[in-house]
């Protein structure tokens, strides 16, 4: 047993009374314990890391993690630790029921508010950084984590940053192989880049690119070096590419698609974003859309955010359909013998395509006709003469908007005709094509065909430039006399027929099966399925990320560098900003802080050719790389021969690998915040699954079990000038009103931040009412995944359970036990075994804020006995422990325990203590209660009503009377209704 904690006190209070500064004692002396005992140490099944004391590892293996934290200068705010002591509760819960528990953390330290600090104060960002760790280190610490500590690391960590660039090598060393077996039993896979180069040379695959017969690899031998290799660069899932990108020139880089906000400005700065064309890394992601769409369904997430993976990717099944464009012989020669393709996910509504919209940058408005066509409205043409200066102005006003304000501004119906004019394939008739920006080509085609009648955005656009409005869809009955507009209800086909082909009175997946089988006969479509998904941009204008792991040689291909040459670590530089220009400068062009340093980046390198000159890459890698893997590499941050040993990545993370693990593995319970559900979480799961391909992990997925915990929000004010001053200088209430300094000020609700002024840190709660206080308030203020308010004043009622909770155990005066060796009474032994069995429900379904109130109830029941027997006391403690680990430590140790009750067993309830021996059985007679008696819960229908008409009160009020009729409804109503 620790030595008792020291105490001073006031004059006025009891000496041994549990107050914030015992409980600061006390939390202090037990975290110290426990890190000298190694009490957290999750037990690897083989290598280094043992358990507390050398302990092999016992249990099921059950694997809890945190999202990711970035080590701030400002430190953790009370809002931070929500889902961190979440976790911490369902750890401990776990241990004590007997598993193995792995639960550490890590920090997710490269990323812009590191660089930017640096930029504006000279200090290097590694420096920042490293001071932020120690200052987040200290405060998760004494919130009493159950952490293993050496299994903690950054991610700009020297031997990290070797495995995140190992990582990127396997991945850029790997083709997907679309007709691949996998292990699971699927098709489609990434393979090896030689094993690709073995079929291209051996002829067991054509060249893409390369026309001719490729038997006996005649095609691939008569490419030279360097054309060999363009192919196979080409084919890689981590490429180089030449596309538009998002450009952000108040930040100096580059940014992906998730990075961009719905106004079209970065996500990070708030800076305006545009379209450019440069060379960057890309992932293929895209490759693995079907798989990462798919495998949702393996694991247990919360639908919302499996829906918006769902959507992100935007999976669409439907046809791809030919339109001729024709061409007249005096105005539009260049379209004759021209054709457009669109992709549409309801070809059964073909029949009601008037017209045809394409993205301003088709390249078939390279060439548009000289004249207007006959039967050109007025309002189609913009007001210009012809069709050549309509489609270039439009073209020039569409290039000054990013791809996301296009699509929020696809309400104001901008467009132009073409002059083009398209044949539907179905109907024979003519289609203007117009041009408008809310169609883009980075999605589909760049083309769509528009069906006014049975879609609410074409038929907007058919109304404002007068265009034809046909219904092919309605529902039985047909449409309401006077319908005008889209109907995108479900119904049959109607007005759908040709010489050909009918679909009049066929429902909508009957209709789409029948015309995708005819436009596959005539050679004019065929049912085909897109995706939303866009490559994974991987390049990054800045300093303070991974260096990417290639040279590039003379002839501006790039090389991977050996594994021996890793970490590719930064260079030091003079300036660690990118280049910066004016926020709306979309000429501007990226230029990285890597290459100031000549230096580092003119390298002599010797790949087995004779020693050369090559060039690094002088863009690092997205914030994202990092945190796509940290969780394998919690299994052994001290493994220098692996990534991930594979027996322990089996152990910890594979199929089924404990009983409530699922058939795709992935680590137990994984728990962050919803923004998280499209950016990292896809990003990890597409990693993930390339290495499984590649054979380094057994698990379908990274996370078994994903839990969204809200967020904990607080009241800011701010003054006349609307300005957010400091929440904690302020002063009144809701009655007398709210003054700041003694002027009013206005109160408002939302997120804890800096810039609301409203931060109260942990460490201040810590000080004022003690670890476990904190902990008990923030794990009772209601359902974990709900949002919850602060309010400081609340917190004095999770101290007075903790104060109860010492007074049954503690004299207040003296400090000696008052506990008695006395067996509990009946009454006590019920709610003791009933409060186990509650909380263990509880526990095990992350529900602490009812598993308080059971404890808080069980409490104040031994409060009002006359003294409490310790076979009471100590399950409570027990189950306390969890929660507010360090009174429970403290209390357990002074019942005379030795042992840490880390690891004790949780109690497990008596059921002969949960049967009710009786209920109260309610008797009506014409509706009005007469009678109430105790039977035994599980007495028959027959007995109770025996007994409910031979009761005296009964027996009085039906006075000699028969029954009409009894209602029994047992063991609890009996229900009379005389004659």
């Amino acid at each position: 047993m620790p030595d008792a904690p020291e105490r001073t006190a006031s004059s006025d209070e009891p000496r041994f009374r549990y107050t914030p500064a015992l409980a600061q004692q006390i939390e202090l002396r037990w975290q110290d314990v426990w890190e000298e005992r190694g009490t957290f140490h999750a037990a690897n099944p083989q290598g280094p890391l043992t358990g507390p004391g050398g302990h092999p590892a016992e249990g099921n293996p059950y694997f809890i993690m945190d999202m990711f934290p970035y080590p701030s200068g400002a430190g953790l705010h009370v809002g931070h630790p929500l889902g961190f002591i979440a976790t911490d509760v369902v750890g401990r819960f776990r241990r004590m029921c007997g598993d193995n528990v792995l639960h550490t953390m890590g920090f997710d330290a490269f990323g812009l508010p590191a660089e930017q600090y640096a930029v504006q104060t000279g200090e290097h960002p590694r420096l920042v950084t490293e001071r932020n760790i120690v200052t987040y280190k200290r405060q998760l610490r004494r919130a009493g984590l159950a952490h293993d500590p050496r299994r903690s690391f950054a991610t700009i960590d020297p031997e990290y940053v070797r495995w995140t660039q190992w990582i990127f090598l396997q991945i850029f060393d790997s083709w997907y192989d679309e007709d691949a077996q996998r292990p699971d039993g699927g098709r489609g896979r990434a393979r090896r880049i030689s094993e690709l180069r073995d079929e291209l040379a051996s002829g067991a695959r054509p060249v893409p690119g390369h026309e001719g017969d490729n038997t006996g690899g005649a095609v691939w031998s008569a490419l030279n070096e360097g054309e060999q290799r363009d192919v196979v660069d080409a084919q890689r899932l981590a490429y180089v590419d030449s596309s538009p990108v998002n450009w952000a020139p108040g930040l100096g880089t580059v940014l992906a698609n998730e990075e961009v906000t719905s106004d079209g400005r970065s996500e990070r700065g708030n800076f305006p974003v545009f379209t450019k064309n440069l060379r960057q890394w890309k992932m293929r992601i895209t490759a693995y859309a079907d798989r990462l769409t798919d495998d949702l369904e393996l694991i247990d997430w919360p639908d919302k955010v499996k829906s918006m993976q769902r959507n992100w990717i935007g999976r669409s099944t439907g046809a791809a359909v030919r339109f001729d464009v024709v061409g007249t012989a005096e105005y539009d020669p260049a379209g004759a013998g021209g054709s457009l393709e669109v992709f549409t996910t309801r070809p059964d509504t073909l029949f009601g395509a008037t017209f045809m919209v394409v993205a301003p940058e088709h390249p078939l408005l390279d060439e548009v006709p000289s004249a207007w066509p006959e039967g050109t409205r007025s309002a189609w043409t913009g007001g210009y003469e012809t069709p050549g200066e309509a489609v270039a102005a439009y073209r020039r006003e569409s290039a000054a908007k990013t791809a996301v304000e296009r699509q929020a501004d696809a309400g104001k119906k901008t467009g132009v005709f073409t002059g083009h004019l398209a044949v539907n394939p179905v109907t024979g008739t003519s289609v203007p094509v117009f041009t408008a920006d809310y169609v883009l080509m980075g999605y589909g085609t760049g083309a769509i065909m528009a069906v006014p009648g049975g879609d609410e955005r074409d038929f907007a656009f058919a109304e404002a430039y007068d265009l034809p409005v046909i219904n092919t869809v309605e529902p039985e009955g047909g449409l309401p006399e006077g319908h005008v507009g889209a109907y995108t209800g479900d119904g049959v086909a109607v007005r759908s027929s040709n010489d050909e082909i009918s679909l009049d009175g066929l429902g909508v997946t009957e209709a789409k099966a029948r015309i995708i089988e005819w436009l596959e006969a005539k050679g004019i479509g065929e049912g085909t399925t897109t995706y939303r998904l866009n490559d994974w941009l991987f390049s990054r204008q800045r300093y303070w990320g991974e260096p990417f792991p290639v040279v590039w040689d003379e002839q501006d291909r790039p090389m991977a560098l050996p594994d021996s040459m890793l970490p590719v670590e930064l260079p030091e530089v003079p300036d660690f900003s990118p280049r910066t220009f004016e926020p709306d400068d979309a000429a501007s062009e990226p230029e990285a802080p890597l290459g100031r340093n000549e230096d580092w980046v003119n390298v002599e390198l010797d790949f087995g050719d004779g020693a050369k000159t090559y060039r690094r890459d002088t863009n690092t890698m997205p914030n994202w790389a990092g945190s796509c893997w940290y969780y394998l590499r919690y299994l052994d941050p001290t493994d220098t021969a692996h990534a991930v040993d594979p027996e322990l990545e089996k152990y910890w993370l594979g199929p089924r690998h404990n009983p409530t693990s699922g058939p795709a593995g992935g680590v137990d319970l994984y728990v962050g915040g919803v923004e998280h559900a499209v950016l990292h979480l896809l990003y990890a799961r597409f990693w993930h699954k390339v290495l499984f391909d590649l054979g380094f992990v057994t698990s379908l997925e990274p996370f078994g079990k994903l839990f969204n915990q809200g967020y904990i929000q607080a009241y800011a004010f701010t003054d006349a000038r609307g300005v957010y001053v400091p929440a904690a200088e302020v002063d009144g209430d809701e009655q007398t009103g709210f003054t700041w300094r003694g002027e009013p000020v206005n109160r408002e609700y939302g997120k804890i931040g800096k810039s609301l002024k409203n931060v109260v840190s942990p460490d201040e709660m810590y000080e004022a009412y003690g670890a476990d206080t904190f902990r008990v308030y923030e794990m009772s203020m209601g359902p974990l995944d709900q949002s919850r308010p602060w309010n400081t004043r609340d917190v004095v009622g999770s101290q007075r359970f903790l104060q109860r909770l010492w007074r049954n155990v503690v004299s207040e005066e003296t400090g000696e036990l008052t506990v008695t060796d006395d067996e509990p009474d009946t009454a006590t032994l019920r709610a003791v075994h009933r409060t186990i069995a509650d909380v263990s429900v509880e526990m095990e379904n992350m529900r602490p804020n009812t598993a308080i109130a059971k404890l808080i109830t069980l409490n104040n029941h031994l409060t009002g006995l006359p003294s409490v027997p310790r076979a009471a006391v100590e399950p409570l403690v027990l189950m306390t422990a969890p929660i507010a680990p360090h009174i429970a430590e403290e209390l357990w140790s002074r019942l005379g325990h030795e042992e840490s009750l880390a690891h004790a067993p949780f109690p497990a309830a008596d059921e002969q203590y949960l049967v009710q021996d009786t209920v109260t059985c309610v008797v009506q007679v014409q509706g009005k209660v007469r009678a109430r008696f105790e039977v035994a819960p599980d007495i028959s229908a027959e007995d109770l009503e025996a007994a409910a008409l031979s009761e005296p009160n009964v027996v009085k009020f039906l006075d000699g009377r028969g029954t009409r009729k009894v209602i029994v409804r047992a063991p609890k109503l009996v229900n009379i209704v005389p004659a």
